[in-house]
């Protein structure tokens, strides 16, 4: 100020004065008025936090009476009552004071009872005072809620639509893989098969998984493990009572966090880390369950949401899994029952001599030859009429498991018809079926037979046998009767031998 003059640049803090001029009155006046026409309540206090100036507006933007506030009215009076009308948080007034303490600038706002909401900004001015202004704000503040709302449900919409989306593109990639993995499956030709393109789908269907495959013993005392991904805690053997899932008939999630109780074919394996949580599913084909699927998540956090996430999943997996084992199952099944014979359990001569065919196709193309056994049961007939067509059968059972222990498992045994035999020796020369086929006639001589009421009568076979090494003419039918006459040659020699025929080609067979 000069010459009793205030410059409007120094602020509200120069307008109080000591009135040395009319000039200086007039300002005053003027800059009330300003103030009182103003839409904000403004207030004034000095640096002792004394109000030394407000406009009238500021008793409608606070809601105020007379006796709330005045010229001289202390600052912390002012807050006090702000605080007991629950318009000014504690907190509120403990940040505006260090602030002030420190002469810096502040805002909060203001939630007056009538539910308006007024912002107060403070900023300090030359000497150490403060000029505060108040500003009706409801309405932005509401805006700023409602836009607040509307951004967290548009956001919410946004992240739900994109789950769903998700979801559907899950669902529809695990359908095609579903799809892919029934087309394989139904293409097995063997269990053999089936497994191993069970291994190869669940690592893709379920990642990060680690499971294992049981399937039910053909005597159905316990289940076999028979295949598994990204995991060697296979069992060998697993007893149906010691998986809550086959007990109870339904499919059982197991979470540490939950109310669960370890299967005994998990508590009972070192899986080397704690087991966490697993999921295991009956494996059920037309309502008869033939196995089990065990699948871990690693055990890692987060398991159990893997479950709930994959459940559905692995249930489907299983249902595609049980039908094609089934149908594998069912092919071999009746398969079986067309190439064997039902009373032996040996392959039967249709059978036997498709093979004979394509051995003789490899012997033809520069593979190794092969031996040819044909024999019967001496005086067979006796067994059925002395003893009965039960002792028969026991005699054919009895030859047929003999067989089975005589020779290696690359040899095709067969049961022509009655007490007809034939074996086929891949591999092998005249010399060696030879061979063989004594050693079989001496396991069979050997053999004790007992029936209910007896023991039977030494069993004895009449065989004869022939090679063929190649070379083209050979047909089955042409070999078995080059064995056969050999065989005949036994039977008039006194039965209970073997007699050997060379192969000369059809002609020499006529």
């Amino acid at each position: 100020m000069k010459d009793g003059k205030v410059k409007p640049s120094e602020g509200l803090d120069h307008w109080l004065v000591e009135p040395d001029g009319e000039g200086v009155r007039d300002e005053l006046a003027l800059a009330e008025q300003i103030m009182n026409i103003m839409e904000q309540g403004i207030l004034v206090w000095t640096a002792d936090g004394i109000c030394e100036l407000h406009n009238t507006r500021i008793f409608d933007v606070l809601e105020l009476n007379g006796d709330d506030l005045a010229i001289g009215t202390t600052r912390e009076e002012f807050r006090d009552r702000a605080v007991a009308r629950g318009e000014m948080s504690a907190e509120d007034r403990e940040g505006s004071a260090a602030r002030i303490k420190a002469h810096q600038p502040y805002s909060f706002d203001r939630h007056l009872p009538s539910g308006r909401v007024v912002l107060t900004n403070a900023r300090p001015a030359r000497g150490g005072g403060y000029v505060v202004t108040f500003t009706d704000v409801t309405r932005e503040r509401a805006a700023a809620r409602e836009l607040t709302r509307a951004k967290r449900e548009a956001e919410a919409a946004q992240k739900k639509s994109q789950e769903v989306l998700e979801q559907e593109r899950a669902r529809q990639v695990a359908a095609r893989q579903l799809s892919e993995l029934d087309e394989w499956l139904q293409s097995c030709q063997s269990l053999d098969e089936l497994y191993m393109i069970v291994t190869r789908f669940m690592e893709r269907l379920l990642p990060g998984s680690q499971g294992e495959l049981y399937l039910y013993s053909n005597s159905r005392d316990g289940l076999v493990g028979t295949c598994n991904w990204n995991t060697t805690d296979l069992h060998h053997h697993v007893t149906a009572d010691s998986c809550w899932s086959l007990r109870r008939g339904r499919s059982y999630e197991y979470s540490a966090e939950g109310l669960c109780f370890l299967c005994d074919h998990v508590a009972d394996h070192d899986h080397k880390v704690a087991v966490k949580e697993y999921l295991c599913v009956p494996i059920v084909a037309h309502g008869d369950t033939v196995g089990l699927l065990h699948i871990r998540f690693g055990g890692k956090p987060g398991g159990a949401a893997d479950l709930q996430h994959h459940g559905d999943l692995a249930l489907r997996c299983a249902e595609h899994i049980a039908m094609a084992i089934a149908n594998v199952k069912l092919r071999d099944e009746l398969h079986d029952q067309s190439i064997r014979d039902p009373l032996t359990g040996l392959y039967n001569r249709r059978y036997f001599m498709d093979a004979l065919r394509r051995e003789i196709g490899v012997a033809d193309g520069g593979g190794p030859g092969f031996g040819l056994i044909s024999f019967d049961a001496d005086k067979f007939k006796s067994f059925n009429d002395n003893h009965g067509h039960d002792a028969g059968d026991m005699v054919l059972r009895a030859i047929s498991e003999q067989l089975i222990t005589t020779f290696d498992p690359a040899a095709i045994c067969c049961r022509m018809g009655g007490e007809e035999f034939a074996v086929c020796l891949p591999g092998k020369d005249l010399d060696q079926v030879e061979a063989a086929a004594e050693a079989m006639r001496q396991d069979i001589a050997a053999l004790q037979i007992r029936t209910a009421y007896t023991v039977l009568p030494k069993v004895t076979v009449s065989a004869g046998v022939t090679a063929y090494g190649g070379g083209g003419g050979a047909s089955p039918n042409s070999l078995l009767k080059c064995a056969d006459d050999a065989l005949y040659r036994a039977k008039d020699g006194g039965r209970n031998r073997v007699c050997r025929a060379e192969w000369g080609g059809p002609a020499a067979q006529g």
